[in-house]
């Protein structure tokens, strides 16, 4: 038995979903269902005894340690957060009690349940904890990439939430021997993605023929990560990852921000050739402390626990449009009017 927070987001449901496919070991998901969370990502496995969802918050001490208390996981793969940067800006409170006191109680709850094991399961026992690349700060156009000893200097409200996270899961094995585990990944891409990061928001504007946002002058860089990939790492690094370390995560695939956008709109044009989705591009005004470059270097990880990547950018890529274009009744049941009053307040004054 595992036990999973956040696992009914993006990535939280593809780790779901990867691990129920390729075993029995079942799985407690504990999600928050904020507007990001959806157990639709998850209608496939909802009869599925091997998986147990809880409505809950990280944040509750109580409900957590009742549940590690029944269930006795061997582990806790934490997924659950504030993601998005631009949301940050907005709002950083939420990022704040989710990121860092949700961490921290959760923390709290899982020492506590830790503590009290005997030594066999003492031993055996990990708290995987998921984290980003953005902790890292903004690189230099040439500047190597992120290694797991990489100074942390983050630039958004989002990222100094995530680093504050690390910070205090990396505290609790060098404090108290917690066995920890921690994971820096790249910018994922994949199905179930919420339509406000950029490639579903790009593919979901495109086919509803809306213009495709743009900011600044599109030449930021970033490297992509397909979801089922980082999936196949965290299960990695849980089975062989060393407590106390840090292993990056990425894609190998480093692209500006108007590359992915022209590619997306080049795939869809192949499907739909009467239509130049391409004229659909607009410019509009950045977003306050845009970082210009992240990259990943994720040597450690191939060399220690022998984990690279099995996708490249242009298989993904093919393979999340033809998932948004099969799945659109999804994408319409998760733009509510919420979601709406959202893409409105980000982008109403960024035109140029």
């Amino acid at each position: 038995m595992i036990l999973v927070t956040g696992g009914a987001g993006f990535i939280g449901s593809n780790f779901v979903l990867e691990w129920l496919q390729h075993g029995d070991e079942r799985i407690v998901n504990v999600d928050k269902l904020t507007y990001a969370g959806n157990l639709q990502n998850l209608s496939s496995v909802k009869d599925d005894p091997r998986h147990i969802f809880v409505r809950g918050d990280i944040g509750d001490t109580q409900l957590i340690s009742q549940l590690l208390t029944t269930y006795q996981p061997r582990a806790i793969i934490n997924l659950a957060a504030e993601s998005h940067v631009d949301r940050s800006i907005h709002g950083p409170e939420d990022f704040i009690q989710t990121n860092i006191l949700g961490t921290f109680h959760l923390l709290e709850a899982a020492r506590a349940y830790w503590m009290q094991l005997d030594q066999g399961a003492k031993g055996n026992f990990r708290f995987l904890h998921v984290s980003t690349d953005e902790v890292y700060g903004s690189l230099a156009p040439q500047a190597p990439a992120f290694t797991e000893i990489h100074n942390y200097q983050p630039n958004s409200p989002y990222s100094a939430s995530k680093a504050s996270s690390d910070h205090l899961v990396r505290a609790y094995h060098h404090t108290y021997g917690f066995p920890t585990l921690t994971t820096n990944c790249s910018n994922n891409y994949g199905p179930f993605q919420f339509p406000e990061k950029l490639i579903p928001l790009m593919i979901c504007n495109a086919l509803a023929e809306k213009n495709l946002p743009v900011y600044g002058d599109g030449l930021q860089i970033r490297d992509w990560l397909y979801v089922t990939d980082h999936c196949t790492a965290i299960r990695r690094v849980l089975a062989a990852g060393l407590p106390g370390e840090t292993y990056n995560i990425g894609g190998w695939n480093e692209k500006t921000n108007l590359e992915i956008v022209q590619t997306i709109c080049d795939l869809l044009t192949e499907i739909y050739p009467q239509r130049q989705f391409r004229q659909l591009i607009t410019y509009v005004a950045d977003r306050p402390g845009h970082d210009r470059r992240y990259a990943i270097d994720a040597t450690k990880i191939k060399r220690e626990l022998k984990w690279r990547p099995a996708e490249t950018f242009a298989t993904g890529i093919r393979k999340t449009i033809h998932w948004y274009i099969d799945n659109q009744q999804w994408t319409t049941d998760v733009q509510t009017g919420a979601y709406r009053q959202w893409i409105e307040k980000n982008y109403k004054q960024r035109t140029l």
